[in-house]
């Protein structure tokens, strides 16, 4: 008997998914399978959408079945291909172009598309959206809004739900003025409740994004283009641009042109079936269950499932029974667990809360009859998995409720992975179990990425990553294979440093897109730039070719972006010293200018802070100072008590050692920040001992250098690298200590992990006894960086690009 014909409309996630579940199931062997999917790619992760949006992605990365694979498991795909019509009497379908397809079984699974509310406006007499208004649910609209947001100031996004969070977030990075509009009184009302939402606003708000609730759209501004936005309130909103991420309509059209029982989308049975056609079944987005839609993917997985084993017969009695909504997830970059209610609704109801809205740390339970009905977790997730199952099995809870949302000292209720059932849910986005893992790493995979890449954990939202390389190395007994790309300098180039280093040097790579173009196929990645650019300076000096869009943003107007898209502006001032003339001109710039926050740093120096971009140049050249490199990874600052020239104690000259360091080192870009101090005696006021470098007197002239230290979030006393009998050769060995490390460290790695790593005996015998003979030519690249540094708040009366000082963000009252 020949194969029956499985013929999916839909190639989205469920769709995709399912005939994964079908294959699986041995399906191949019972069906010829025919899928329509009416974009030109492959199947594709929504959820990684703004990823793409951001740049940190590429529309292949997100890609889960690439049309490859549908060739490799025989299944024939007609992309391009909107299905119009199904003959149900005939069991054939007929799409756009016209191709006919018989069927013996068919699967709906036809997704969702964004929800455009009704707003005047909004079209064009044509029938098409007007230019600058954009739905956000695919790669084409990605690709639109990529295009459009180059040109656009002040961008809306229309929802405060997951999607239009990350939207929003992406277009801020971008570098648009971003606002959120929402019609509910509190953000992502579906995960949170009313306190919960307030905590995320704020959050979100510190981000530099502004948020508008309870606003109802009513119009589009603009003739033939967006200009702002109208709400139900009287009240307008300039902008330019206008993304709609406020809800999923079904795809259910082609539900109703074939007869079957449509209500919010195709209504199906617990074998998601047609309640109409025994041999059409719909899943997904387009499907409706009991009278409920689902969105989120847990639930396609699990109908995918129950379709395959009823189609397949590997189990006719296989039914879906509804879904109990539980997700974990990263939304701005703000951990998020949400299950179940948000608020109770039974009077048998008890409520377990914890608020600590400084940190953005919000835990609340509702439970019922001792099991958990509900709960929202943001922040600090880290009990997370256990309450997640325990949501799931409806397990009976401790009676000390607190033990829910902290460890009080008693026994952890956080699972171990003994007692994780093999069907527990590792990763949400894409269904991939305890089992599934298990299986991966006793196939051969026996690393977090190589499981990772195979079973595709991990690959949403990014929340469950610890917990999967956790799990991996648990399973593999703690011997996990090493993976090479953590070697790598930028992930998009297989090479190590110094084999990147050297074929840069080789090809003469002087760009950041020449690199790109020689060594990473012609494929830029957002994410590697910054880095790259670090690297060419490196090597190059005056020869670097400056892609200004390489460059962070603080990189590229010299000075460091704050929440609200001002920037902070501080002067250079070497050893903490400066003149009466230039305090004067400090405080008649902070009241010029009305500079919100003057404030003296850690470094000894003035930060005036709160300036817009546009005001930054006026700053500098009213300043008359040098610029004092407190934005990137590069020399910051030198530090320095009063010392020997003033101090009863000092043994050494501290301050004048710290300008001439100041001098000699200022502007030199680095893998990492470099914090650099001058002590006039071993009393250590100025903190050297904790410095990136630091000289410390103890007499007669001489001086110990400490190498590594840190005084941050990690502290640590540096290692003494040598001792020198004069400030001449502090200042060579600095520079030979800071060379070596500028060559050969990871970036944004800091001394003190590049000092533990290499070991200070290693570093000890390169830079001061020349083991490997290169010490001249670390003094002499040194050298040739010094040579090529410039005070780029020349850049006032010169700048790089002409839009360089334009804002986005206009100052308050413009």
């Amino acid at each position: 008997m020949g194969k029956e014909k499985l013929v999916v409309i839909g190639n989205g996630m469920a769709g995709a998914r399912a005939v994964e579940e079908v294959l699986a199931r041995g399906g191949g062997d019972r069906f010829d399978i025919v899928m329509f999917g009416h974009e030109r790619y492959g199947n594709y992760n929504r959820i990684q959408l703004s990823n793409v949006l951001n740049g940190t992605q590429r529309p292949d990365d997100i890609l889960i079945n690439p049309l490859d694979w549908y060739v490799e498991n025989g299944i024939r795909l007609h992309i391009g291909e909107l299905v119009d019509g199904v003959d149900r009497a005939a069991k054939v379908v007929v799409s756009s172009s016209g191709i006919r397809q018989r069927y013996d079984k068919l699967l709906i699974a036809t997704g969702s598309r964004a929800f455009i509310p009704p707003m005047t406006g909004a079209y064009l007499s044509g029938g098409r959206l007007k230019p600058g208004l954009f739905g956000y649910r695919s790669l084409s609209d990605c690709s639109a809004i990529l295009d459009y947001v180059k040109n656009s100031r002040k961008v809306v996004t229309i929802g405060g739900g997951l999607l239009g969070l990350e939207a929003a977030r992406a277009m801020m990075l971008l570098g648009a003025e971003s606002h959120i509009v929402h019609l509910a009184g509190h953000l992502l009302e579906m995960q949170l409740d009313i306190a919960g939402g307030g905590i995320l606003r704020k959050a979100i708000e510190q981000m530099g994004i502004h948020v508008h609730v309870k606003k109802l759209t009513t119009a589009v501004l603009g003739d033939d283009k967006v200009t702002g936005l109208v709400f139900k309130d009287g009240e307008t909103l300039d902008c330019d641009m206008v993304i709609v991420a406020a809800g999923i309509k079904p795809n259910a059209e082609i539900g109703v042109r074939a007869g079957l029982t449509v209500e919010r989308a195709i209504v199906v049975d617990d074998h998601m079936r047609s309640v109409d056609d025994p041999d059409v079944y719909a899943v997904g987005e387009c499907a409706q269950h009991r009278g409920r839609v689902y969105g989120l993917v847990a639930p396609l997985w699990d109908q995918g499932k129950v379709f395959a084993d009823h189609i397949t017969r590997t189990n006719p009695s296989a039914a879906y029974h509804g879904s109990k909504l539980a997700t974990k997830l990263k939304v701005m970059g703000i951990e998020l667990a949400s299950m179940g209610i948000n608020d109770p609704s039974d009077e048998r109801d008890e409520v377990i809360q914890f608020s600590e809205p400084k940190k953005g740390t919000y835990k609340k339970l509702i439970v019922r009859d001792g099991r958990l009905v509900g709960g929202i977790l943001m922040g600090d997730i880290s009990k997370a998995a256990y309450l997640m199952q325990a949501f799931d099995r409806d397990s009976p809870l401790p009676e000390e409720r607190l033990s829910l949302l902290f460890d009080l000292g008693t026994p952890s209720q956080k699972i171990t992975f003994d007692e994780m059932p093999v069907d527990a849910q590792v990763c949400n986005c894409n269904g991939v179990t305890k089992g599934a893992i298990a299986a991966c790493v006793s196939s051969g995979k026996r690393n977090a990425p190589t499981v990772m890449d195979a079973t595709r954990a991990g690959k949403g939202c990014g929340s469950c990553k610890g917990l999967v390389g956790e799990l991996v190395a648990w399973l593999c007994g703690g011997e996990l294979d090493e993976d090479p790309s953590v070697h790598y300098y930028v992930p998009c180039i297989p090479l190590r440093k110094p084999e990147l280093v050297q074929a840069i040097r080789e090809q003469g790579l002087k760009s950041v897109s020449a690199v790109f173009k020689a060594l990473a196929g012609g494929v830029e990645d957002a994410s590697s730039k910054p880095a790259l650019a670090s690297l060419l300076i490196t090597i190059w000096h005056k020869e670097y070719e400056d892609e200004r869009d390489a460059r962070f943003i603080n990189d590229r107007v010299h000075g460091n972006i704050q929440k609200d898209g001002t920037f902070s502006v501080v002067p250079g001032m070497p050893g903490g010293v400066c003149t009466p003339d230039e305090l004067r001109r400090i405080a008649d710039v902070a009241v010029k200018y009305d500079v919100p926050l003057v404030k003296v740093t850690g470094g000894q120096r003035i930060d005036l802070v709160g300036i817009p971009k546009d005001q930054l140049p006026g700053v500098w050249k009213d300043l008359g100072m040098p610029a004092g490199s407190a934005w990137g990874k590069s020399y910051r600052t030198c530090k320095s008590c009063i010392g020997s020239e003033f101090c009863r104690f000092g043994l050494g000259d501290s301050m004048g050692l710290a300008r001439k360091i100041e001098k000699r080192f200022r502007g030199i870009d680095s893998p990492g920040k470099l914090k650099l101090a001058t002590a006039g005696c071993p009393r250590n006021c100025s903190e050297a001992l904790i410095k990136d470098v630091g000289a410390v007197a103890i007499g007669d002239g001489k001086w110990e250098i400490y190498v590594g230290g840190a005084g941050g979030s990690h502290v640590r006393k540096g290692d003494v690298l040598c001792v020198v009998e004069s400030e001449d050769e502090v200042l060579r060995y600095t520079g030979r200590f800071m060379q070596y490390y500028r060559e050969n460290a990871k970036y944004k790695e800091r001394t003190y992990t590049f000092v533990e790593r290499v070991g200070i005996e290693r570093i000890r015998a390169v830079v001061i006894e020349d083991s490997e003979g290169i010490a001249k030519s670390l003094d002499a690249a040194m050298q040739a960086s010094i040579d090529a540094a410039y005070d780029p708040w020349e850049e006032a009366t010169a700048p790089k690009t002409a839009n360089q000082f334009v804002s986005l963000i206009p100052a308050e009252g413009a």
